[in-house]
């Protein structure tokens, strides 16, 4: 089958930073510090507060290369407690699981020694030579005269690190199984870094140091750019960097429309609309610097989010858009969400996975798994599972769980509690909540994962969660394509397509083949361009500049937006947009 390419899918959008800021790099860098760092006396001081997940090595090479005159003192090394007493700090949060923990609250101060602290502070007051303070919570040792330094990362640049055989923080598990690593990231240590920033460094920093390349090649930002580049970025519409993910299921459409460099696994994820996890691009003064898209999150929450939203969810971003791609690959693993009920008491986590498959292209035979079929009994099927999961037997899936045909621009409503998963050959965004790792599999086709090791199952916490009423007819009465028309104009006609009403996204779909006008209500709202080659989104009173989209590219409008427009960027195309935002926080109701 040939996939709609139009060969124009954009992989790294970039923001222009507006104004006469510029960016350093490489070398520049550090002379830049030195200068601010002496203009402040002469007894020079920077700090370095490092994002968890920093080579603290490879920033100590730069540092001695470039400020030889410095002393570098590793704050971690000075003042940190022993890894051991950080492990039964935090022992109830990360659990036996390979996968779940419970959300920790800790802040960075809880893992470091306050006498060791006070300690440093006092020597650093009483410097009497140049000194460079590293480490995540370097700031806790600083002193007022210092050039505070935000060096930052992405959670999946950490991700992909890790993968490479980089620990945690402070760890000596580099060869540790990666799901490991990423579950003391999720509920630990980004945790505590992003209150971190939140609270103190955001306030503190005057540079902010892009450290997703090598610190000999780092790019360094003023606290004014990186200001001035959040202002910006809420002031329209625009992209994150989406990246992709092979997978054992995985297919090749996005591959074909994307673009994407070969690989011996089929890609299977495309995260393209997840901030916690993606980043910005930012233009600033002709140089390309990269920041997490969190970072937006967490300093502009009421104009990106809106205030409902807001006061809703605090400053979480909580819309997640997807790829899921099969075709021509394998089916996606047989699994349920939580209930919301359940998660907040196991986990810690205040909202669940609710979510959505909208198919985006499919093949003639593309199914989904949705629900358990009328005649089934539960302790039967829960019986069956357990013995696949023991290698006994495969399970009959389609015994037990209803199988429907789908087709390009269907759209199937999950509602935490569901039993569900795509089958092969279909392509699907995944619009849902954004807890991103809840997900019980209950059974995955007896496959291996890419690491050679199972994929791990979660059958306990399957069981506890399964909505046993939601049978054939009700699905099909009440989560397959409940299509709704809602308004229409000249050129274009709006429909409700979810989600259920157990589920707090509100989606509607618009075809156009003219201008539509739209309006945030003052919440944010995630868009992909479902249908035709490209778009324009534009403001009616010119409030920023007109941002070009295509097809299958995720983009996010902000709050502050208000009115905008979306139109063909040639006459005569045949367009269509997904549109989510969060239910009952719009001011008025959507066009």
């Amino acid at each position: 089958m040939t996939y709609p390419s139009y060969g124009n899918y954009v992989r790294e959008p970039v923001i222009k930073v507006p104004g006469d800021g510029r960016a350093h790099q490489g070398a520049e860098v550090w002379a830049e510090l030195d200068r601010a760092a002496r203009s402040r006396g002469d007894r020079p001081l920077i700090v370095v507060d490092c994002y968890p997940g920093v080579d603290l090595a490879d920033l100590s090479k730069a540092i001695e290369r470039y400020l030889p005159a410095y002393g570098i003192v590793d704050v971690e090394q000075e003042a940190a407690l022993p890894i051991a007493q950080i492990d039964a700090k935090i022992a109830a949060n990360l659990t036996d699981d390979r996968v779940f923990g419970v959300l920790g609250h800790q802040t960075v101060g809880d893992f470091y020694d306050p006498d060791a602290l006070r300690r440093l502070r006092t020597e650093v007051v009483a410097r009497t030579t140049p000194v460079v303070l590293i480490g995540w919570g370097a700031l806790l040792a600083g002193a007022e005269d210092a050039v505070v330094v935000l060096a930052d990362m992405p959670r999946w640049e950490i991700q992909q690190r890790q993968r490479r055989g980089a620990p945690n923080w402070r760890c000596d598990n580099g060869g540790e199984d990666n799901l490991r690593k990423i579950k003391r990231g999720y509920f630990v240590e980004w945790r505590a870094a992003d209150r971190h920033k939140k609270h103190r460094l955001f306030d503190a920093m005057d540079y902010l140091l892009d450290t997703t390349r090598l610190a000999d090649d780092a790019v360094l930002i003023t606290r004014e750019s990186f200001r001035a580049a959040l202002t910006a970025t809420v002031s329209g519409p625009f992209r994150l960097v989406p990246f992709f993910d092979p997978g054992v299921w995985g297919g090749r459409w996005m591959s074909e429309v994307v673009g994407l460099p070969p690989s011996d696994t089929n890609y299977a994820w495309c995260f393209d609309g997840v901030p916690e996890e993606e980043s910005l691009l930012l233009d600033v003064g002709g140089t390309i610097v990269e920041i997490p898209a969190l970072d937006l999150v967490l300093q502009r929450p009421r104009e990106l989010l809106g205030e409902r939203t807001f006061a809703r969810f605090g400053a979480e971003f909580p819309i997640r858009f997807d790829f899921l791609d099969t075709m021509d690959g394998g089916n996606l693993s047989l699994q349920v969400h939580p209930l919301t009920d359940y998660i907040q008491e196991t986990f810690g986590i205040p909202y669940t996975q609710d979510e959505s498959y909208y198919l985006l292209d499919a093949e003639p035979d593309a199914k989904v798994y949705l629900g358990v079929r009328d005649d089934v009994d539960p302790a039967e099927m829960m019986a069956a599972l357990r013995r696949a999961e023991a290698g006994a037997e495969p399970f009959e899936a389609e015994k037990y769980v209803n199988v429907f045909d789908v087709a390009k621009h269907d759209h199937v409503l999950i509602p935490a509690g569901t039993v569900h998963c795509s089958g092969r050959n279909s392509m699907v965004l995944e619009i849902s909540a954004t807890p991103y790792i809840f997900t019980f599999k209950m059974w995955d086709w007896g496959r291996l994962g890419l690491d050679g090791r199972p994929r791990p199952v979660h059958l306990d916490h399957a069981e506890r969660n399964i909505q046993w009423d939601r049978r054939t007819d009700w699905v099909r009465e009440n989560l397959v394509n409940q299509v709704q028309p809602t308004a229409v104009g000249d050129g274009w006609v709006e429909e409700r397509t979810g989600l259920h009403e157990l589920e707090f996204i509100e989606v509607r779909r618009t075809r156009f083949t003219g201008p539509v006008e739209h309006d945030t209500g003052g919440t944010v709202q995630v868009l992909n361009l479902v249908e035709g080659p490209e778009a324009v989104i534009e403001s009616p009173t010119g409030a920023f500049e007109p941002y070009l989209v295509h097809y299958a590219e995720t983009f996010i409008v902000p709050a502050a937006v208000g009115r905008f427009v979306i139109r063909p960027n040639e006459p005569g195309q045949s367009l269509a947009t997904v549109k989510a935002y969060v239910r009952g926080t719009e001011s008025f109701p959507s066009v």
